[in-house]
This record gives structure tokens, sequence and C-alpha cells, in this order.
């Protein structure tokens, strides 16, 4: 039998060792590890596993903070011609609405300085959902070279008076490089600008006075006017405060962490060569449906006709529920005493789940 493992962490685990211990539940098959991760440091760990190297932990810069209650930590790995960078902020008071200062520029000097630290990768993946800006990537540009006669690093707030904007170091930086920018599945469709754009529903939901909200949205439509409009009309520009668009025009493309897991690791042929098609998560409940690995790998097996199966640290969910999501079944591992371990835990349901699909 044949079976490829798609695993996201769970209960601890990071996602290299949940596969480890399913491989040993599967003994005596053909089997396939591929560690999965759908944004921050899980995603950037199991990028690491893939390609055989280590997280390394890059030193914040003070540049980087815009906000003194920020506790912001930048992680790039690199190897097998691949960059990938994450920088996840945790603020003491999440911003309801627009936050009218916060800056991308944190991701920006995160990059700068994973790209001066060796030679020129042949793709460079970055993770754009850890900060909580709102300034369509204009802080993430000028930290990597681009000028301006304004401080972009201001937040949209200040991205009023730009006139002029020069973003040819940027795109020099990253001449001949394949760029990935990582977002969320919820936000692949974002729009950018406009009555369906990040300024309208944020601050609708916040009830922002209309005018404040008319002048953010001009000021990014000004923005970014000057460099290229084009992909600002394009689903999914909005993404992650607009950086779905910046990366655009630079010309790269965006795509769910799982996504480019699955790209990198040729996970359609994958799952046609398999007969079972196995991943995991924490919680797999009705409201978060197991996350962006559990829907990404079970579409993958639903297009390749192959049945998925889900273990999970609980279980929240029917079957009927689950089948509609491409799930054939799921399986609960952290239950009682499971819990103090959950690698014993998971290797004991995932030997009983084994026998029964096995033939």
């Amino acid at each position: 039998m044949r079976v490829l493992f798609a695993p996201d962490s769970l209960g601890g685990l990071r996602a290299a060792e949940v596969g480890s211990c399913l491989v040993e539940a599967w003994e005596g098959h053909d089997t396939v590890v591929v560690p999965m991760g759908e944004s921050g440091g899980g995603w950037l760990q199991a990028i690491a596993d893939v390609v055989g190297t280590d997280v390394a932990l890059l030193p914040v810069d003070p540049e980087a903070s815009h906000h003194p209650d920020d506790a912001v930590v930048s992680l790039v790995v690199a190897g097998d011609g691949l960059t990938a960078v994450a920088v996840e902020a945790t603020r003491s008071e999440p911003v309801r609405g627009i936050d009218w200062s916060a800056s991308s520029a944190p991701l920006g000097h995160a990059l700068r300085r994973a790209l001066a630290d060796g030679p020129v990768p042949d793709t460079v993946v970055i993770d754009l959902a850890g900060l909580t800006n709102h300034d369509a990537g204009a802080g993430f540009l000028q930290a990597l070279g681009a000028r301006a006669d304004t401080d972009l690093a201001a937040g949209v707030a200040g991205l009023g008076s730009v006139g002029q904007i020069d973003v040819a170091p940027v795109r020099n930086l990253l001449a001949g490089v394949r760029l990935v920018g990582v977002v969320p599945d919820s936000e692949r469709k974002s729009h950018l600008l406009g009555l369906r754009g990040i300024t309208s529903i944020a601050g609708r939901e916040a009830g922002v006075e209309a005018e404040k909200m008319l002048a953010a949205d001009a000021a990014l439509e000004q923005f970014v006017g000057l460099v290229d409009p084009d992909p600002a009309a394009e689903a999914g520009a909005g993404a992650c405060g607009g950086l779905g668009w910046a990366v655009r025009a630079l010309g790269g493309s965006v795509m769910t962490g799982p996504e480019f897991l699955m790209d990198r690791c040729g996970l359609d042929l994958l799952a046609r060569q398999a007969d079972l098609v196995v991943t995991t998560c924490t919680s797999y409940d009705f409201a978060t449906r197991g996350g962006g690995v559990v829907k990404s790998v079970a579409e993958l097996a639903e297009d390749a006709l192959r049945p998925c199966v889900v273990l999970a640290g609980e279980v929240l969910i029917g079957s009927r529920e689950m089948r509609s999501m491409g799930v054939e079944a799921a399986y609960p591992v952290l239950t009682g005493s499971g819990e103090a371990d959950p690698a014993a835990a998971l290797r004991s349901v995932a030997a009983r789940i084994a026998r029964s699909w096995s033939w």
C-alpha cells in the first residue's frame, strides 16, 4: 500500500515529527512524508525540514519596529536555492479596524538581511501574514531600497503626501529571483481598493468615519498608481494589508503556505501515485475546518480521486460535514492520558488506523 503523509503540526509536535510517527505506524508499507504548514514559525519549520536545513533566528533590527509595544521576531530559512522569511509580531492590545501607523517595514528589513547573508537564491518566499500593516507594502519596499519623497514607513497615514517613488533598487535586488508571497487562504481574493477594498471593510467593521476611510483609500490608490496600478485591480491585492499587491508589483506571485509546499514538493504527482492521503491538525471543527493544511490536502486528494484521512488532536465535526469537505474519515488523537505524551498517543491511534486502512 502506498501512503502519502502531508501532516501539519499536532499537539506540540512539529509536522516532520508527526510524519515520523505516522511512518512508524504504517511500517511495512510504501510511505512518503511531506511536512506542511500554513504560516509563521510552523510553516518555516516545515520548509526547513523539506530542504534539510535549520531555521535561523535573525536579530531584531531596531529600525524595523514602529510600535513600542511590538515584539518582533524575524525568522529565516535558507537552503537548496531557497530563502524563506517570516516576521511574527505581537501587540499588547490588538488594533481593531485600521492601524493608521502600522508599517510593513519589519518584513522588508528581515528579507534584506536574509539576502545579505548568503548567495542570491533562486526562490524567495515570504510569509506576509505576520504583521498588522495597512500600507500596501510601502514600508516593505522602502526597507528593500525604494526611494521616495516622503517616509514610506509611517503607515497608511503618511502615504497621502507621496509624490515620487523609485522602486528600481528593489527590482535590481530581486532580479532573477522567483518571488512568492504566502497569504492566508481567507485573503486569497481580498481586494485592495474601493468599496470591497481593505480600507472599506476594516473601516466599516470598526465604525471609522467615512472621511477617514475615503482619505486612506485615496492615499493607497495614489501610492500604488506611482508604482504599478495594474495588480491593484486583481483579487488578492489586498491580502495582508496590501502586501499581496506589493509582491505582484515586483513581478511575484501570491499563494497559500500549503500551496507553496505542494508545488515545491510535487504533491500533485505524489497524491496520484498514492492509495491513501493522510493529514493532521490540532483541532478539526466546523468553524476552522482543520485550518489551511487540511483544506488544501483534502482538495488535493479529491482531485487525485484518493481517500483523505485526518488525524486531529480533537474532532468536533460529524462524518456528513467532513465528507462534504473531501475528508473520508477523521480520528481524535489527544484524548485521556495520551495528552501527556502526544507522540505516543499519535503512534497508538495511527497504528490502529493503519490496520483498518491497509489492504
